[in-house]
């Protein structure tokens, strides 16, 4: 691998007991959001919560993981895939980026496929709004299964 890039991944507060394990696997196999690091060592340098509704700790953490040499923070997919989905994702990312400089992507492991069946019937991601939230972690079937 050719180069390194530091990792921050903030997730929903909701599930804060998470230990994080989709994240994980699809940092280690390069699936979902990650996929676009295929070249590159990862590290990663920080992993909470928001802090709950809204979002409070969104400030104090990026300051904190670009302080760990956070290059690039993940939003993480359970953002999205909660129900409701997070009402605050674009807020955070736009902050994020403004207020430290970095570049953050929306997602980390591959949608499971329960989720997108789920949210395809009760019609939440219509919105042209989600598509470009949704894209990093939009993989093939096989895929999204495998994350259920």
């Amino acid at each position: 691998m050719s180069n390194k890039v530091k990792i921050g991944i903030i997730i929903c507060d909701r599930y804060r007991t998470c230990a994080g394990g989709k994240c994980l696997r699809s940092m280690r196999n390069r699936e979902g959001a990650f996929a676009q690091y295929a070249d590159a060592e990862l590290e990663l340098v920080g992993y909470t919560t928001c802090d709950g509704c809204p979002g409070g700790n969104v400030e104090y953490t990026g300051e904190e993981m670009v302080k760990n040499g956070a290059e690039v923070i993940h939003l993480a997919t359970g953002l999205v895939v909660g129900y409701p989905p997070c009402p605050y994702i674009q807020t955070f990312k736009a902050f994020l980026e403004k207020r430290y400089g970095v570049r953050v992507v929306v997602g980390t492991h591959p949608i499971p496929q329960k989720y997108l069946d789920l949210h395809t019937s009760l019609g939440t991601w219509e919105d042209a709004k989600w598509q470009p939230l949704l894209e990093p972690t939009m993989t093939d079937e096989a895929t999204r299964k495998a994350y259920n």
